[in-house]
C-alpha cells in the first residue's frame, strides 16, 4: 500500500537526520535571510518619521551603516543557507541512490520480470532527481519566503494592527487553493514519472537494438514509438506549469484586491489622521514585498509535489520484499547430487503451468542433457535450480539430499556455474570479467592458465593490452565466440560442482563451436553438467538424455537408445540431419 503524501515526506525527510547539523544551520541561515529583509522594511517607519518628518540628522547619520550591515547579513545568511542546503540534498540523493541500487540487487528475479530496465534506470535517475528539488529547493523557498511572510506580517501588525487584519482574510482561501492544487500536481507528477519511464524505456531500446533497427529499416516506426510517448510527456508539463500559473495568478489577484481594500481604508479621514507617513510607507512596503514570496510560495508547491510523487515511487520499490534467504544451512561444496521430485511450476500471473509433476535424479558427476522444442521447460528447469523462482513444495529439489530452501541463497549459487547463449559481460578489462565475484584474484600466471584452457589466450595475446583490454559495454568488441570463451573462462575460476550450459553454443559458427566444446570439455571434467541443447551433435557423448514437452518428461536415454527407440528425439535428429545437408 502506497504511503500518503505526509508519509512520505515525513520519511523523506528521516534521510536528512544524518545530516542534521548541516539542516540546522541550514534553517538558521534562510530565516536569518528573511528577518534580515524584514528588519530594512521594519526601519523604513523610524526613518522617515524621525528622520525626515522631524529633521532628526543623527538618524539619518546611522541609516546608511545600517543598510551596509543588513546588505552583509543578508549575503552571509544567504551563502551559509545555499551551501548547507545543497550540501544536505547531495547527501540524500546519494544515500537515496545507495539504497535504491542495493535493494534493486536484491529484489527477486519476478520482480525484474514484470518491471522494464528503463523504468527502474528512471527512478534512480530521475526520481532521485525531483526527490533533490524538494529537499533545496522547496525547502529554501518554503523556510526563507515563509518566514519572510511571517516577518512581513509582524511589521505589518507592529504598523497598524487594524489593517493587518485585512489582509489576514485571505489566508484560509490561499489554504484551500493550495490544498486543491497540491493533489493535481501529485497527480501530474506521478504521469511525468511513468512518462519518463516510457522516454528511458524508448531510448534504451533503440541504443541497445539499433543493429535489428537498422537492418529492419525500422527507424521511422522507433521515431513514431518516442515521438508519441515524448509527446505524452510534453502534455503532462505543460499542466503542470498551466495548474501553477493559474494557482499564482489568482493568490495573487486575492493579495492584491486585499491591499486595495486597506487602500481604500488608509483614504477614509479618520484613519487618514491617526497614522504617520513612516508607518503609511511601512505597511505599503510590506504588502507590495508580500507578494513576491507568495507567487514563489505558490509556485514551490508543484516542486514539492513532484518530489513527493517521486519519493512515493521511490519508497515502492524499497518497500518491496527482498528475495528471500530462508536458508540456515551452508554447504561449502556440493558432490552434486540432484533430486526433483514431483516438481510443478508455475511463473507469477501465468495460469498453465510451465513444469507439470517432473521428477529428475542425477547422481554426482553425471552429464545430462535436456532437450525439447522452445517452452518445454528447459530453461525454466535451469532457473529453479540455483533458486531464482521458489517452488513448492519446498522440498522438491534437493541437493545433496537438502532442500535447496534449506541452504543460504549464497552457498547454494556457489554450487552452481551457468554458461548460457547470452552472455553477460562488463564494461571492464578482460581479466576483470574472468575473476568477476572471486574474493581474491588470481596471480597473472593463474589466469593466463584458465584462458588457455577456455581458448581465451588464442586471441588475447595478440591485443596490446592482453587480459587488461577494456571490452566495452556487454563485451561490444568483440565476437560471439569470443564472449562465449570468456563466460566459460569464468566458470573454470569459480570452479563450481555443478554446470549448467544452456544452449551454450547454439548461436555459434562451426570454428567457434569446435574451440568451445574442447573449452567445454575442460569444464565438465569431474562435475555434474545439465546441458539445455538445441544442437543434438553436441549432447551424444553425454550420460543422459531427457526430451521435454509441456514440462513433461516425454523420453530418457543415451543417444543411442533415443534413436533406436524412434520416437520425439529420432524426429528431432532427422530433422537436423536434413537440415544439415
Amino acid at each position: 500500500m502506497q504511503q500518503s503524501a505526509s508519509q512520505s515526506y515525513k520519511r523523506l525527510l528521516g534521510y536528512v537526520k544524518t545530516y542534521k547539523a548541516a539542516a540546522i544551520v541550514a534553517i538558521i541561515g534562510m530565516l536569518g535571510y528573511s528577518a534580515m529583509d524584514a528588519t530594512f522594511v521594519w526601519l523604513m517607519q523610524p526613518f522617515i518619521d524621525e528622520g525626515l518628518t522631524e529633521r532628526n540628522s543623527a538618524v539619518l547619520t546611522w541609516a546608511p551603516f545600517v543598510v551596509i550591515a543588513l546588505v552583509l547579513g543578508r549575503g552571509a545568511f544567504n551563502f551559509v543557507s545555499s551551501y548547507c542546503l545543497a550540501y544536505v540534498g547531495s547527501q540524500v540523493v546519494r544515500s537515496l541512490r545507495q539504497d535504491l541500487f542495493q535493494h534493486m540487487l536484491n529484489l527477486p528475479v519476478s520482480f525484474h520480470d514484470k518491471h522494464s530496465n528503463g523504468e527502474l534506470i528512471s527512478k534512480i535517475t530521475f526520481d532521485t532527481e525531483q526527490v533533490q528539488q524538494a529537499i533545496t529547493k522547496a525547502l529554501l523557498v518554503l523556510v526563507r519566503e515563509g518566514a519572510y511572510v511571517a516577518f512581513l506580517l509582524v511589521v505589518m501588525f507592529a504598523a497598524s494592527w487594524k489593517l493587518s487584519l485585512v489582509f489576514l482574510v485571505i489566508t484560509p482561501i490561499v489554504a484551500i487553493i493550495v490544498t486543491v492544487v497540491s493533489k493535481r500536481f501529485r497527480r501530474i507528477s506521478k504521469n511525468i514519472q511513468n512518462a519518463m519511464g516510457d522516454v528511458t524505456r524508448c531510448s534504451e531500446q533503440m541504443l541497445s537494438g539499433h543493429k535489428v533497427i537498422h537492418g529492419f529499416n525500422g527507424q521511422q516506426q522507433e521515431t513514431e514509438r518516442f515521438a508519441h510517448v515524448n509527446n505524452i510527456n510534453r502534455l503532462q508539463r505543460v499542466k503542470m506549469d498551466a495548474t501553477k500559473a493559474l494557482s499564482v495568478s489568482v493568490i495573487q489577484i486575492l493579495a492584491a484586491s486585499s491591499m486595495a481594500v486597506i487602500l481604500v481604508l488608509i483614504s477614509m479621514p479618520s484613519m487618514l489622521n491617526s497614522i504617520t507617513s513612516g508607518t503609511f510607507v511601512s505597511l505599503i512596503s510590506s504588502m507590495m514585498l508580500m507578494l513576491r514570496p507568495l507567487k514563489q510560495l505558490s509556485n514551490v508547491n508543484s516542486e514539492l509535489q513532484r518530489g513527493i510523487a517521486a519519493a512515493q515511487s521511490i519508497f515502492t520499490v524499497l518497500d518491496t520484499e527482498q528475495e528471500k534467504d530462508t536458508g540456515t544451512q551452508v554447504l561449502e561444496k556440493a558432490k552434486g547430487h540432484i533430486q526433483i521430485t514431483d516438481l510443478t511450476f508455475y511463473y507469477p500471473d501465468v495460469a498453465e503451468p510451465v513444469l507439470k509433476s517432473l521428477s529428475l535424479d542425477i547422481t554426482p558427476g553425471q552429464n545430462i542433457a535436456l532437450v525439447g522444442r522452445s517452452g518445454s521447460g528447459k530453461s525454466t528447469l535451469s532457473n529453479l535450480l540455483p533458486r531464482y523462482y521458489d517452488v513448492e513444495p519446498a522440498s522438491a529439489i534437493k541437493l545433496d539430499g537438502i532442500a535447496t530452501n534449506e541452504l543460504t541463497l549464497a552457498s547454494l549459487r556457489q554450487q552452481f556455474a551457468i554458461v548460457s547463449q547470452q552472455v553477460v559481460l562488463f564494461n571492464d578489462t578482460i581479466a576483470n570479467n574472468i575473476m568477476y565475484g572471486l574474493a581474491q584474484p588470481l596471480s597473472e600466471q593463474a589466469l593466463i592458465e584458465v584462458a588457455k584452457k577456455a581458448h581465451v589466450w588464442e586471441f588475447v595475446k595478440d591485443l596490446p593490452q592482453g587480459l587488461n583490454t577494456m571490452i566495452g559495454e556487454d563485451g561490444v568488441m568483440l565476437s560471439g565466440g569470443q564472449r562465449q570463451r570468456i563466460a566459460i573462462a569464468r566458470a573454470l575460476v569459480k570452479d563450481a560442482p555443478i554446470l549448467i550450459l544452456d544452449e551454450a553454443t547454439s548461436a555459434l559458427d562451426t570454428e567457434s563451436e569446435k574451440l568451445i566444446q574442447q573449452a567445454l570439455e575442460s569444464l565438465m571434467k569431474d562435475k555434474t553438467a545439465i546441458i539445455i541443447a538445441h544442437r543434438l551433435s553436441t549432447i551424444e557423448q553425454v550420460d543422459c538424455i531427457y526430451v521435454l514437452d509441456h514440462g513433461q518428461i516425454i523420453e530418457q536415454g543415451t543417444h543411442s537408445e533415443l534413436l533406436n527407440a524412434n520416437g520425439t528425439y529420432a524426429a528431432l535428429a532427422k530433422m537436423q540431419q536434413g537440415e544439415g545437408q
